[in-house]
């Protein structure tokens, strides 16, 4: 056996803690790819343009998303491996106290804590079909750089260090036993940038310029804990500040490559393009999610091109030809969004979309702050319903993140929250999957005091609240649903869009039905609307949907 071959199977079989002692003196380089599939989509946005969006994703309209990694660790928040660098910063301040400062405990180290030692996949998919998901995605690595599976390209990954476990292989096999499509999410196209304050020391106090571990390589790994492992292959710092790389906020006008940041290396690149595509090879996700301005590293390099196409292509393979592939970005342009699907972070569209959608959002922070529990500050059942409700009338899906422990658990009050979305779905979820936009997606004080969309998203929670007013439809076949976003104190409900010699609904009325209440309800539709007559007692305390019949 070639000696680069034993050395290599020795390594896989060796326990974890032996591993960065065995790989020292190695000439280790990863495997090669998988060959590109080529056909029938190339790396171009014109031939990504004869993308159409699958089906089962239209039908499907909920999916849940485990937005977790190592700096859910230290339970302080989104960004943390970031923030943990910024001097001054909360993070900093919780890090200093809980760990130590920068220059003798990085992000690294915080890694190193990381256990995971109560994740349950199987229970936690179990519980989120149970709330009515379709699709699942998994965090396959963030900014920080860190491949949460079995990565042959990425030294720092879980099943070499921190948990030791090949995080999105659990989290597939538990999708797929559920029956649920299965997603991964893919954030490490801007470590090269995002970490630049790794690079920073303090500017002021005892250990005033002392730089941060940012810097750090693998020939000061002797004797430590991660001895054999480049910190460069994590932190990616080898490289100049970005223009204004002192100013924090810097990092958002440079998402999409430019207004002075340093461009990211060729080799950096190819890095990023070949863990990617292992990980779709591997671990074969119907749903791919990157958090980019249209695709990882555009305009500045084609990779992103790259592996949207080999994910259409190999999709479809897999799929007898038929491809139902999802891929998401963000701020596309209109033609862009015939590529792939639109997502929008933390926001919603103010119109029904004319091709389909996605909104992300999230109970709390994306990563675990643990002060949003001590302060009961996640959103409620009610806010995530009536999210989806408003989404799905124009034509798009959300993707509801529940943030998860360092330890791999949700606390006790998101398992209730996710237990309310179940009871309301379960009784009500007809009005959602499966669904199409009617002419027009409602009606009511909330939208007329709609916030605009800013930058990738971000104006939930900035109009007017809902109420019973507010008025959100859809269709299945001869089927009008609509569905009222809180319950009308005079025991009557007015649907504006369908009165008599109005645009909207041409067909005669014959029975209206309240979901989740026996019977039918009595009506009468005038030039004023359809006026639906509810029953004394509430089915739910969320939302309510009619199911309108025609003759």
């Amino acid at each position: 056996m070639h000696r680069r071959t034993l050395l290599k199977k020795l390594v896989l079989a060796a326990p974890a803690a032996w591993i960065p002692r065995v790989m020292a003196g190695v000439n280790w380089s990863p495997l090669p790819p998988a060959p590109l599939a080529t056909s029938p989509f190339q790396p171009t946005w014109d031939s990504l343009a004869r993308y159409q969006t699958p089906e089962w994703y239209r039908d499907a309209k909920f999916g849940l998303w485990a937005h977790w990694g190592p700096q859910c660790q230290p339970e302080r928040g989104d960004w943390y491996a970031r923030g943990m660098y910024q001097e001054g910063s909360d993070q900093y301040k919780f890090h200093c106290e809980k760990y130590g400062h920068p220059s003798k405990f990085g992000f690294k180290d915080v890694i190193h804590e990381w256990k995971a030692e109560q994740w349950n996949p199987d229970e936690l998919l179990a519980l989120y079909k149970k709330a009515g998901a379709k699709y699942f995605v998994c965090l396959a690595n963030h900014h920080d750089n860190f491949d949460l599976y079995d990565s042959s390209h990425q030294p720092w990954n879980s099943t070499r260090l921190g948990p030791q476990k090949d995080l999105v292989g659990g989290w597939a096999k538990a999708t797929k036993k559920q029956g649920l499509r299965f997603g991964v999410s893919v954030h490490a196209a801007h470590t090269w940038s995002w970490l630049e304050p790794s690079q920073r020391a303090d500017k002021k106090g005892p250990l005033a310029g002392v730089p941060y571990d940012g810097n750090i390589t693998a020939a000061q790994g002797q004797g430590t804990w991660w001895q054999g492992y480049d910190p460069q292959a994590l932190y990616a710092q080898n490289h100049p500040l970005s223009e204004n790389s002192q100013d924090d906020g810097m990092i958002h006008r440079q998402w999409n490559w430019g207004n002075g940041v340093t461009p990211p290396s060729p080799e950096y690149c190819e890095k990023f393009y070949k863990r990617t595509i292992e990980l779709l090879d591997k671990y074969e996700p119907d749903v791919v999610y990157f958090d980019d301005t249209a695709l990882p590293l555009w305009p500045v390099n084609e990779a992103g091109l790259r592996i949207a196409a080999h994910m259409y292509n190999t999709n479809a393979q897999r799929h007898g030809g038929h491809n139902e592939a999802v891929v998401f970005g963000k701020i596309l342009t209109p033609e862009q969004r015939k590529c792939m699907v639109w997502d929008i972070e933390r926001g919603q569209s103010n119109e029904i979309e004319p091709l389909p959608w996605q909104t992300c959002t999230c109970l709390g922070q994306w990563h675990y702050d643990r002060r949003i529990y001590d302060q009961h500050g996640y959103k409620s059942a009610q806010t995530v319903i009536h999210t989806l409700i408003d989404v799905v009338s124009k034509n798009g899906n959300l993707l509801l993140s529940v943030p998860m422990r360092g330890n791999g658990t949700i606390d006790e009050q998101e398992r209730a929250i996710v237990e309310g979305i179940a009871a309301w779905m379960q009784v009500n979820g007809e009005s959602i999957y499966g669904t199409r936009p009617w002419k027009v997606f409602g009606e009511g004080p909330a939208q007329e005091n709609a916030a605009a969309l800013s930058a990738q998203g971000f104006n939930e929670g900035k109009g007017k609240p809902f109420g019973a007013e507010d008025i959100r439809y859809v269709t299945k076949g001869k089927v009008l649903y609509a569905t009222a976003l809180g319950w009308p104190t005079a025991g009557r409900l007015l649907l504006k869009s369908l009165a008599t010699g109005g645009p909207h609904y041409q067909g005669k009325v014959k029975r209206v039905e309240l979901l989740g209440a026996p019977g039918k309800l009595r009506f009468e539709r005038t030039q004023e609307g359809l006026a639906v007559a509810l029953p004394a007692q509430k089915p739910n305390a969320i939302a309510y949907a009619l199911k309108i019949m025609s003759a």
